[in-house]
């Protein structure tokens, strides 16, 4: 038996970096009859990941625990060798923004000049730069391309707190790579601190910014534990949601509009559940197509990322000596008393951006740098005892695309997410560089002077071939999935340059899934910037609905 939950003008599924920004955007605005009542479904609960997300060291809690994480995992391909790759996704309010690393970066200009030039106007930079200044309350860069007031907090990571960083700096320029007080600015290249969304010692979830200053609204409904099972649609237009609680069928109409915002993972298995998708595939699960639209699914991208290891000679240069026994001891008593130290800090404060060959216009590679070694310990990721660092290296912007789809009509069946790595050439040849230029900074002094072995992928592996076949057994995503929903005008397009879904009325999708490429960079504040925006237009078309009945 379906319990009725009742009408409302909008239905947000999912309250990630996207969701939780439309429900609060949405449920501030109004039209004439008042308010507009917002229903935000959320699978997951606060719970016990609750205490961990609002500390910044907490994400080695959540990495891997399923209270707060779906806890997905790779089908085995060529590109992982035969392996199953993790795939963290936030189930909590605030999402993915609520168990992330914290970093903030916007990207190129190029990227979303690029999507504009794929036909998807009003996403060029120029569309998007008022967007991300009006999300932004950061300090620093230039009036002309920060924001100030934003709900978002953005603030950058200390610079002269770890010695070894300062180092890294000084190698960096040495190799051709400046130091960059704003990644977020003019240019991406160059070697910088990270720009995070932490505070005072506490993450800047969506949850945080957005959610909770509005969760005091009588019109905005939050109802967490609620998993999507499918989309109610009369004809060819949406008109709800079917959902359950603790295994209770419930259903919720919309007046106006749903937002499907449930991640490049969760939408396009939700769309596909509700018969939107591939017609013969569906067929062959026993779900009765509705609507065919043949790019649900397809188009999966995301940064491809070899863990790069080196042992450090130099005593309490990296966290592996300063925080643990009695230094994590004091490391705690900091963040009690003050919000300050290694509980308070991403583990990822400095990164460098550079081209990986020339006649590039802009950098083509990162290498994201962790000033320790962790171990795995049961389910738990821990600070190692051995002294090193840890680099994450990739391509910015992989060419090599795979695919999400469900395998059974069951909704509380994990999808099939298939990456494909390393199968397009650019990605295999960008990819041997950017492990060339890790190399090559850690054999610059000053770096060389405290740099020990070469832990992985080992000074024995040479050729292009070894290397590659170790990526293949060894490297892990950065959690940045993208493209499933992608937004365009082409054959495989599932949403138009409003995010609405082709072909249907009433439905949209807001999240990193409509990405057509990948940003430049982690992709936490494009998503957060994709919520903005798609609430920005839900209001527009209400407003364009309400003069045309009212003339």
């Amino acid at each position: 038996m379906t319990t009725n939950t009742g009408s409302y003008d909008y239905i947000v599924v999912g309250a990630g970096s996207a969701g939780a920004v439309i429900a609060a955007r949405l449920s501030e605005s109004g039209g004439a009859h008042g308010p507009y009542r917002v229903l935000l479904l959320e699978a997951g609960t606060e719970g016990s990941g609750y205490f961990w997300s609002r500390v910044p060291v907490g994400v080695s809690k959540m990495i891997d625990l399923p209270a707060v994480n779906w806890c997905f995992s790779a089908e085995p391909d060529e590109g992982s060798g035969g392996r199953r790759i993790e795939v963290p996704r936030g189930k909590m309010l605030g999402g993915s923004s609520s168990i992330n690393g914290m970093v903030y970066i916007r990207g190129q200009a190029q990227d979303y000049d690029h999507w504009a030039q794929l036909g998807n106007r009003g996403w060029s930079w120029q569309d998007v730069l008022p967007v991300y200044k009006r999300m932004e309350n950061y300090d620093g860069g230039s009036e002309e391309l920060r924001g100030r007031g934003g709900p978002l907090r953005v603030t950058d990571t200390p610079r002269h707190r770890i010695p070894l960083l300062e180092k890294m700096i000084e190698a960096a320029g040495k190799i051709g790579l400046p130091f960059n007080p704003d990644l977020n600015g003019a240019t991406q290249e160059g070697i910088g601190m990270s720009q995070v969304t932490i505070a005072k010692g506490r993450r800047q979830s969506t949850a945080f910014c957005y959610l909770d200053p509005a969760r005091g609204r009588r019109n905005l409904t939050v109802e967490q534990g609620a998993l999507a099972e499918t989309l109610v649609l009369e004809g060819k237009r949406c008109v709800g949601v079917r959902y359950a609680v603790n295994g209770q069928k419930r259903e919720a109409r919309a007046a106006h509009e749903v937002i499907v915002c449930s991640g490049s993972i969760n939408s396009p298995k939700l769309l596909e559940l509700s018969g939107i998708g591939q017609g013969q595939r569906l067929r062959s699960l026993g779900i009765m197509p509705v609507h065919e639209l043949n790019g649900v699914g397809e188009n999966l991208r995301d940064h491809y990322s070899p863990r790069v290891k080196f042992a450090i000679t130099e005593r309490n240069a990296t966290f592996n000596d300063n925080a643990r026994g009695w230094r994590l001891a004091r490391e705690a008593l900091k963040y009690a008393l003050w919000g300050e130290g290694f509980l308070a800090t991403t583990s990822v404060p400095i990164r460098m951006y550079f081209r990986t060959r020339p006649g590039l216009e802009t950098p083509d590679a990162t290498i994201s740098i962790l000033p320790f070694l962790y171990e795995r310990v049961g389910h738990e990721r821990r600070i190692a005892k051995r002294r090193g660092i840890t680099m994450n290296v990739n391509v910015l912007r992989s060419e090599s695309t795979g695919s999400v789809h469900v395998k059974s009509a069951d909704p509380a069946e994990p999808p099939a997410i298939r990456f494909n790595f390393l199968s397009a050439r650019a990605d295999r040849e960008g990819l041997l560089a950017a492990l060339a230029k890790a190399r090559e900074l850690m054999a610059t002094v000053p770096l060389k002077e405290l740099t020990g072995e070469e832990i992985a992928p080992g000074a024995h592996l040479t050729t292009d071939e070894e290397i590659l076949d170790w990526v293949r057994n060894n490297a892990e995503t950065t959690y940045h999935p993208v493209g499933t929903c992608k937004m365009g005008g082409d054959p495989m397009a599932v949403v138009d340059n409003e995010l609405r879904v082709h072909g249907l009325s009433g439905l949209r999708v807001a999240d990193a899934s409509i990405m057509p490429t990948l940003t430049s960079g982690n992709t936490n504040a494009p998503c957060i910037m994709i919520g903005e925006k798609c609430a920005e237009m839900v209001l527009a078309a209400a407003d364009t609905s309400a003069r045309r009945a009212a003339a």
